[in-house]
């Protein structure tokens, strides 16, 4: 919190007093004020909304994607000669660059967004749960097998979670990387969402408008990424966490 206070105080000095120019940047207390003001006329909620559906949707479709064909990857060696040279090179690729052929394809409504949230999303689900799975301890793998544990039961009963910490880590990036793409997607082509509130106020130099969406969005990193910490924390109890600082 004083990390916070005193960014936001080194903000507010800079933008009054050193550059005292709003084309250029916006002290918090006016960004906050316009919050307000948009929050009011039910403009802010709006946007959030579009944004919101478009996020939740392709996040949500990414993660059981996800989660799916990196199980099947860790466990069928066939599927995963067959799939990890694609998946690598898609997760190296630039695939924000696709996102106008994708704005083509599927229209400027909420669908294309999905499809970029979920292309943006859906790789690190893969790398991770596939990685988790296969760096099952092999003790824990032996002792089910001593006590006659078949494939399935082993598969949900011991590598699935212990895998978990690795599922929540991917979905952590995933958060980073679909609030991205909403607003590569919405700057590209739409017809509302913060992207779209982003790119109008810049083309007017409306400064104040514009940190009201970035805020928005940093905070909705914030919040999510912090929910999905506490997620990992209760799922990995068992695990002992490092007590040195490497």
């Amino acid at each position: 919190m004083a990390s916070i206070i005193g960014g936001l105080i080194l903000w507010e000095v800079i933008a009054r007093f050193v550059l005292r120019n709003p084309a250029f940047l916006v002290p918090p207390s006016t960004v906050l004020l316009r919050g307000w003001e948009m929050l009011l006329s039910g403009q802010l909620l709006y946007q959030c909304f579009v944004s919101g559906q478009e996020f939740l949707w392709g996040f949500l479709l990414a993660s059981v994607v996800g989660i799916l064909l990196g199980a099947l990857m860790a466990i069928s060696g066939t599927v995963r000669a067959y799939l990890d040279p694609w998946i690598s090179a898609a997760y190296a690729a630039p695939i924000i660059a696709l996102a106008p052929l994708i704005i083509l394809w599927f229209g400027v409504d909420v669908l294309s967004k999905v499809v970029v949230v979920f292309v943006l999303v859906v790789f690190p689900m893969i790398i991770n749960t596939e990685a988790g799975i296969r760096s099952t301890d092999e003790n824990l793998i032996r002792m089910a097998r001593s006590f006659g544990a078949g494939r399935v039961q082993m598969f949900f009963t011991v590598a699935l979670p212990s895998a978990l910490p690795f599922v929540v880590s991917g979905l952590r990036l995933g958060v980073g990387r679909g609030l991205t793409a909403v607003v590569v997607g919405e700057l590209f082509g739409a017809r509302a969402g913060l992207g779209y509130l982003i790119y109008n106020s810049s083309q007017v130099f409306d400064m104040a408008t514009l940190f009201v969406a970035v805020a928005i969005l940093a905070i909705a990193g914030i919040v999510l990424t912090r929910l999905l910490q506490r997620l990992e924390h209760h799922l990995s109890v068992y695990r002992q966490p490092a007590r040195t600082q490497l």
